[in-house]
């Protein structure tokens, strides 16, 4: 069986800087000083957190915590990788509402398409992410309970408290595989087609995914190609699919555009806001996923290959 060689995913690590809480988390089930629980605390999202002190009542009651049981190091503030997703794509976020199965062509030849994944429920049509992102964890715990109280009469609903963060500062890890990238199905055989197409159609559906990967960097020579039967290497039986595959510069510049778009990225919301600082990129070549969190010394910072090809026609 023919060995897979080249760069299969390309890793990084983001470090972000920011001040004060952009992705609450809600009103939570909390103990006042008396006892007794009360949903006017808002808590951002704390990794590992629960409201649950761990005592218990002989009738089963679990006792809450209260709003200031907190240690920052042990439940760090966190901004959801969903979150980020959402603002990284922002100008595409509500363009699914309109996808059908009539138009999918025009949402495949974008960045939601080739980068961000999709799923249209009508049609079972979908796209998987080749991006993968961590949550972005805080690293300094500046975190501290605010009281506040809302003008006019006086009485117990017109209090409320909020968990708020001073400056922050964000680490998180992610990857974009080569693998998912660089083919897209337009085949039920394996119930992962991108769009339904007709006798003939697979060469516009990848002259426009090509007019769009080209307009994204015109210096370089993207190709993409549609061929009725592309097969996954080390199949046993080579059964394959009808779809499109990426040549090595179309992955390039969709990587390169990702990955210039995350260093771009900020998130200014809820009173807050957040910025990418630095991001170090690891073109991996090795059978070990995300080697960057636990080696930066084995990385390579700059493609030293071409990227890996994981299906051929036949």
């Amino acid at each position: 069986m023919e060995k897979i060689i080249g760069i299969k995913s390309v890793d990084f690590k983001v470090k972000a800087l920011g001040h004060g809480v952009v992705n609450w988390n809600g009103p939570t089930n909390l103990a006042q000083e008396n006892g007794a629980t009360v949903d006017n605390h808002t808590l951002p999202k704390l990794r590992g957190y629960t409201n649950l002190s761990g005592k218990e009542k002989e009738n089963g009651y679990k006792y809450r915590k209260e709003p200031t049981d907190i240690d920052f190091n042990k439940t760090p503030l966190y901004i959801s990788q969903n979150c980020i997703r959402h603002h990284l794509f922002r100008e595409q976020s509500f363009d699914l509402h309109y996808a059908a199965e009539k138009n999918l062509k025009d949402v495949l030849a974008s960045l939601t398409g080739l980068i961000r994944g999709y799923v249209v429920p009508s049609s079972q049509c979908k796209r998987t992410s080749p991006l993968l992102f961590e949550d972005f964890v805080d690293q300094l715990g500046n975190g501290n309970f605010e009281q506040f109280g809302q003008a006019g009469e006086r009485d117990s609903s017109s209090f409320f408290s909020k968990t708020t963060f001073g400056d922050t500062e964000y680490l998180s890890y992610g990857s974009i595989s080569v693998e998912q990238l660089q083919f897209i199905s337009l085949d039920k055989k394996f119930d992962r087609a991108s769009m339904v197409i007709k006798e003939g159609e697979g060469e516009s559906v990848a002259q426009a995914v090509n007019n769009f990967i080209q307009s994204l960097n015109p210096e370089l020579n993207p190709i993409v190609t549609f061929h009725p039967n592309y097969v996954r290497k080390g199949t046993i039986f080579e059964e394959g699919e009808q779809g499109i595959l990426l040549n090595h510069d179309a992955i390039k510049i969709l990587v390169e555009h990702t990955l210039s778009r995350i260093f771009e990225l900020s998130i200014r919301q809820a009173k807050s806001y957040m910025y990418v600082d630095e991001i170090l990129v690891d073109y991996n070549d090795s059978n070990k996923m995300m080697r960057i969190k636990r080696d930066e010394s084995s990385i390579s910072e700059k493609p030293e290959s071409e990227f890996a090809c994981y299906f051929y026609a036949k």
